[in-house]
């Protein structure tokens, strides 16, 4: 059996697991919330930090690589912030639901295992450096945007609490923590300490497996909700044409083929839970962004394997 179908048979597979397990009634809800929390909370941040505090980031040309990936983000987030707001006449503050479902990859709970299982640690110290300033971005753009709504409707946060809001929202976030702690204990130059190693390196190998479990569940959760069209328009902009943003700047910058391949990759990934957690937040666009996960995440099946034989033809 091909490596790359292997790969793919066991993520997407643990991904349906979950989504059966649940369907079933075989575990709940809580179970489901529980294993996100862990691999969000410990796992994926104990990832994130031994892989920034050891990895070799030599070539990997970050500015680059920013400047191809969140391109893509910044085009997919207007077109998809004007298609639901425009087009389906929805109100600011959901378009900007819209914008953020178009755009936010789920670059943790599914990317971060997928290009591990195929592009394997190198692979993961690429996706790194994309997810140390993924969430921040997306974060603080989206309460600028909302503020900004808000303030032209004649409310809103003043500038001071706009400011402690978002770093309330940045420090309170564990994967926040762990990319700040990887960060810091690398130029401090330390190594992980002996007696630390083998929590850490088991904390960091279960991560992968607990978080595509946990987004099969959560699939169950969330499922489709109200109005379908909205979000069927925006997939094909998360599915599609992100990658293939990503793709044409990756060539353009003639990025090294690991990074073009895993910042592709990374592109296509499906929309992932945190645009429903900030149309929570504000109250507005739920099942926008609940439709546009669940939807994304069913036909990345398809859509992840065609994108990996793309960039395997494109960049070798």
């Amino acid at each position: 059996m091909p490596p790359l179908f292997e790969t793919m048979l066991l993520v997407f597979g643990l991904v349906a697991l979950g989504y059966a397990f649940g369907r079933a009634g075989l575990l709940g809800t809580r179970t489901g919330d529980g294993l996100t929390d862990f691999a969000v909370t410990v796992g994926i941040p104990v990832l994130l930090f031994r892989t920034l505090v050891e990895a070799d980031f030599s070539g990997a040309r970050p500015w680059a690589l920013w400047g191809a990936y969140f391109s893509s983000v910044f085009l997919a987030w207007i077109v998809g912030q004007a298609i639901v707001g425009h087009v389906f006449g929805r109100d600011a503050r959901a378009a900007i639901v819209g914008g953020v479902a178009a755009s936010f990859s789920n670059l943790v709970l599914l990317g971060a295992p997928l290009v591990l299982g195929i592009f394997g640690q190198a692979g993961f110290e690429v996706l790194s450096l994309i997810v140390m300033v993924h969430l921040p971005i997306m974060m603080a753009s989206s309460i600028v945007l909302f503020a900004w709504v808000d303030r032209t409707a004649g409310g809103g946060l003043s500038s001071l609490a706009l400011v402690r809001q978002f770093l309330r929202v940045f420090l309170g976030n564990p994967l926040i923590v762990g990319i700040l702690a990887g960060i810091a204990w690398r130029f401090a130059g330390w190594p992980i300490p002996y007696v630390a190693r083998p929590v850490v390196d088991a904390l960091a190998s279960v991560a992968g497996p607990v978080a595509l479990f946990a987004v099969g569940l959560g699939l169950v959760q969330f499922g489709i909700r109200g109005a379908v069209l909205p979000a069927l328009a925006l997939s094909p902009l998360k599915l599609f044409v992100m990658p293939t943003i990503v793709l044409v700047l990756a060539m353009a910058f003639d990025l090294p083929p690991l990074v073009a391949k895993v910042a592709v990759v990374g592109a296509a990934m499906p929309t992932g839970v945190n645009p429903y957690l900030i149309a929570t937040r504000f109250g507005t666009g739920q099942a926008l962004a609940s439709n546009t996960m669940t939807i994304t995440t069913a036909a990345a099946v398809l859509t992840t394997a065609f994108w990996l034989v793309v960039v395997e033809m494109v960049f070798g």
